[in-house]
């Protein structure tokens, strides 16, 4: 579902940026050369805002350390947050839905250096189905960036979060809080999640949580 912004020369500028065959960004050292298709696959072939903060919150503030941990990333879309983790020096698993795994794949082989890319893997993953191909608690990160709006999505996401999360497990998602069910998920996640928020990039309106999951408590 795109979304329709508010028509003002700032959103039109926006929305203009998302029909641009490619985005040009420089993390971790490089420069991260998407290619965008908005025409062919909508929301999942464009970088969004959400996106640039959780790079940059994984980049530049360094307060989740990165290198030799385990991520996956959700929604992953373009890639740019998968690939700037595996960048950073993550072992990553980048996923998405099957429409979105060719152009995916293009940006991965692209973007990560050859001496890496044993260290990344694209895979397809529809939330709430099939979690047994993935480990169930096995990775140190689970990042997601803008995959937070479609309220019918909601209860499989929280699966998929429990299933590939452990008590150690560090959520990092970062989204735009358009509406009220966006915060409604934020509550939906704190009944198993202890949910924080770390970082408000002010000037894009992008918030990232970060939730770990709660232990479950022993009645004596």
């Amino acid at each position: 579902m795109a979304l329709v912004p508010y028509n003002t020369e700032g959103a039109l500028s926006a929305l203009a940026k998302l029909h641009n065959p490619s985005a040009t960004f420089h993390f971790a050292g490089h420069e991260v050369r998407l290619d965008q298709d908005w025409r062919r696959s909508g929301v999942a072939a464009v970088v969004w805002d959400a996106a640039i903060v959780l790079c940059m919150y994984l980049d530049l503030l360094g307060e989740v350390e990165v290198r030799g941990k385990s991520a996956i990333e959700l929604g992953a879309g373009t890639g740019l947050v998968g690939i700037v983790a595996a960048l950073l020096g993550a072992q990553v698993t980048i996923t998405d839905r099957e429409p979105a795994l060719e152009l995916l794949s293009t940006n991965v082989r692209g973007n990560v250096p050859a001496q890496i890319q044993h260290s990344v893997s694209v895979s397809e993953l529809s939330w709430g189905s099939d979690l047994d191909r993935y480990p169930a608690g096995a990775y140190h990160l689970v990042l997601g960036a803008d995959i937070v709006y479609l309220e019918e999505t909601f209860p499989a996401l929280l699966r998929t979060l429990d299933h590939l999360c452990s008590d150690a497990t560090v959520v990092l998602l970062a989204c735009k809080i358009r509406y009220e069910r966006d915060s409604k998920f934020l509550d939906m996640l704190r009944k198993g999640f202890t949910v924080e928020e770390v970082h408000y990039d002010s000037e894009r309106d992008i918030h990232v949580y970060r939730a770990t999951k709660r232990t479950p408590r022993m009645d004596l």
